[in-house]
């Protein structure tokens, strides 16, 4: 097979059918970037997750006076039982480390944390915050069963888990990647039917060359190869436009624009964006490949 005229057939159809090719091209590459973009929020929620869920503490709030919890009857934790508090949940097989915290301290933890409200600060004393145990758990999945372990111990009052606070933002995050992989895909399939139709065309336009080899001798796939890399190749270079789109996302909206502002919590790295960069390639080049060899089946009858 003469690899000159493959592509001198290739260079024929694209410029008979540069309008639609243009149209498939960019087509393709909006869908894959918008897919590419789902799978880079993947990446981000997990980053997330495990930046803040190594962070996340369970608060064992202790009783004080006047505290009404079950375990409390209204009289506040004795030294005796938050020693005894303490040294259980060291022991537990759940808790990587644990420290206590006084109502002194949780004070000017409060203070730090509401430095710019003066006005809440006022309002707020020592004696209104309660003491603590801060549980460090090397599962943070697992609060549950630390929780039912010591909810019922004396001189607790109550059990707050920090990762609860977080799991309604991350639900949030997973139901907007879930819409971004749905408009993928819709793009997706209107990119499969854009290149399949531009194939079509392109034989139908082509129908008399096509016949004549026919009529010579030609195999099916001297006829079909050119028609078959003209859908490849629009994948291809559809693909690469979604991975600069990725690559200038990641370099200009996380590197520049988030990252220097929210300090606080990790972000996707380049190593997420070259692992997903593959993905795409295969993606533009098996749909288009497999739509571009669908179509001709059908269409390309001499």
């Amino acid at each position: 097979m003469r690899a000159s005229f493959v592509l001198s057939e290739i260079g024929i159809g694209l410029r008979r059918n540069l309008t639609m090719t243009i149209a498939g091209v960019i087509t393709v590459a909006i869908s894959l970037a918008i897919f590419g973009a789902g799978l880079l929020a993947q990446r981000q929620v997990s980053a997330m997750k495990d930046f803040w869920y190594d962070k996340v503490e369970v608060s064992i709030y202790l009783c004080g006076e006047g505290s009404k919890g079950p375990n409390c009857n209204g009289s506040a934790v004795t030294p005796e039982q938050r020693t005894q508090l303490l040294e259980e949940v060291g022991a537990n097989p759940l808790v990587e480390k644990v420290f206590y915290e006084s109502q002194a301290q949780a004070y000017e933890n409060f203070k730090k944390q509401f430095k710019d409200s003066d006005d809440l600060i006022q309002n707020v004393t020592p004696d209104a915050l309660p003491e603590s145990l801060r549980v460090k758990l090397k599962d943070p999945t697992k609060y549950e069963d630390l929780a039912s372990a010591f909810i019922d111990s004396p001189g607790v009052e109550e059990i707050q888990d920090q990762k609860a606070l977080l799991d309604p933002f991350f639900r949030v995050l997973n139901r907007l990647q879930l819409v971004a992989w749905v408009v993928a895909g819709i793009q997706i399939l209107a990119a499969v039917l854009l290149i399949g139709n531009t194939i079509r065309v392109a034989a139908f336009s082509r129908r008399r060359e096509t016949g004549i080899m026919r009529l010579v001798g030609a195999s099916n796939l001297y006829i079909q190869l050119p028609f078959l890399l003209e859908g490849v190749l629009v994948g291809i270079v559809g693909a690469a436009l979604a991975a600069a789109g990725l690559a200038a996302l990641k370099a200009v909206l996380v590197d520049r624009l988030l990252q220097p502002m929210l300090k606080f919590t990790a972000f996707v790295g380049w190593g997420d964006v070259f692992a997903v960069i593959p993905w795409l390639f295969v993606l533009g080049v098996g749909l288009t490949g497999i739509s571009s060899f669908f179509t001709l089946r059908r269409h390309l009858r001499v």
